[in-house]
């Protein structure tokens, strides 16, 4: 199943100023009820994927999925988390349907504080909604000198059929891992435990071009690069590593340790749930109830005759002298990349495809020229 050539009919993106987009979408979460400064940590939280490159993970997702989840109640703008268990260095917190995108920065704020006293710091949470780039929450714990972790499960939304399966069980279930590196550069490994997030299939999909051979398989386990055929219920996301016999097994096996850590472990909603079983095949469930698992781990409290930071530094600083293969194809590690956009970005503006850019004037976000706060 291919998607045909598309005619070149796509208008210039829109740049708009990352304080002037940040302060937007602060106003928007606010409008709903949603404390100030928690309006502000989901605003820099959702901001963080249009400012490092991560566009899928941006605001693009304000309408699509930030604005139905508040709308429908799905989402709580006046929740307070509270904690059901603590134990001092583990804490079981109840996020109460709070918007994610500030609460798991919140729960790993929490974390590095339960660090800074017991050398590490675990905070299992239930009951959480969509929490936008899990890199962005783990980056908070490194900017501290830690080493941060995090699981996030898709509470009982199933996308993605486990090998050789004929039902959805599972969703895309990402893990993020951040600690110092270089200045300014920290290491961030976001991923999801599928070959791409759901959101760089809806972003092809509204661009209108297909996707690479290797990311969607039809019902029938054949490759597929209409990103459209996603949202009809006719294409699945493969795992890391492809096929079973390439090492999709891997990718699977990551999915359910996700699972197990974010979902099992605070009672959150699961994917394999026995109602999944009741499935056509095609994609089904929702993503309440999702679940979390938060770590830092202060290095500092485990090795403190030992230059954490200086090793750290060593390490990365190694991996970038590395001889290219292409000398305009350099070593990087992950994490840097993103760190550079976003110093581009910051200096030069964000730019957002123009249909996205009317879609937040339509929203009320933005004002239609220049992009000033509504």
């Amino acid at each position: 199943m291919t998607l045909p050539p598309q005619p070149h009919t796509q208008r210039p993106p829109v740049t708009v100023g990352h304080d002037v987009l940040h302060s937007a979408v602060t106003a928007f979460f606010a409008s709903y009820g949603i404390p100030q400064p928690r309006a502000r940590t989901a605003a820099t939280a959702l901001c963080h994927g249009d400012l490092t490159g991560l566009d899928s993970h941006g605001v693009f997702n304000l309408g699509r999925l930030y604005r139905p989840l508040l709308e429908s109640g799905r989402a709580d703008p006046s929740a307070e988390p509270a904690a059901v268990t603590d134990l001092g260095a583990c804490v079981v917190l109840d996020s109460r349907r709070a918007l994610g995108l500030w609460a798991a920065a919140e729960a790993m704020d929490l974390a590095v504080d339960r660090a800074r006293l017991y050398g590490i710091g675990l905070v299992s949470v239930r009951g959480a909604t969509h929490f936008g780039c899990a890199g962005f929450h783990t980056a908070r714990a490194a900017d501290r000198g830690m080493i941060g972790v995090l699981a996030g499960n898709c509470g009982g939304q199933r996308i993605a059929r486990p090998p050789d399966g004929a039902l959805a069980m599972l969703g895309t279930n990402p893990l993020s891992v951040a600690a110092p590196a270089l200045d300014g550069h920290p290491f961030v490994l976001d991923m999801s435990t599928t070959v791409v997030p759901t959101g760089r299939i809806r972003t092809a999909a509204g661009r209108g071009t297909p996707v690479p051979e290797g990311w969607l398989v039809d019902a029938a386990g054949a490759p597929c690069t209409d990103p459209r055929a996603f949202d009809r219920g006719e294409a699945y996301l493969r795992w890391l590593g492809g096929a079973p016999e390439t090492g999709a097994y891997k990718g699977f096996g990551l999915g359910l340790v996700v699972e197990v850590l974010s979902a099992l472990l605070p009672g959150a909603a699961v994917g394999p749930a026995p109602e999944a079983l009741q499935g056509d095949g095609r994609p089904h469930g929702s993503d309440d109830d999702i679940g979390c698992f938060v770590l830092a781990v202060a290095p500092e409290k485990l090795r403190p005759d030992g230059d954490f930071a200086g090793a750290a530094r060593a390490l990365f600083g190694t991996l970038l002298a590395c001889p290219p293969l292409h000398e305009d194809r350099p070593v990087r590690y992950p994490g840097w990349w993103e760190a550079e956009q976003a110093l581009r970005r910051r200096r030069e503006g964000i730019p957002l495809p123009a249909p996205l850019h009317d879609e937040l004037v339509a929203l009320g976000v933005l004002a239609p020229v220049g992009g000033a706060v509504r």
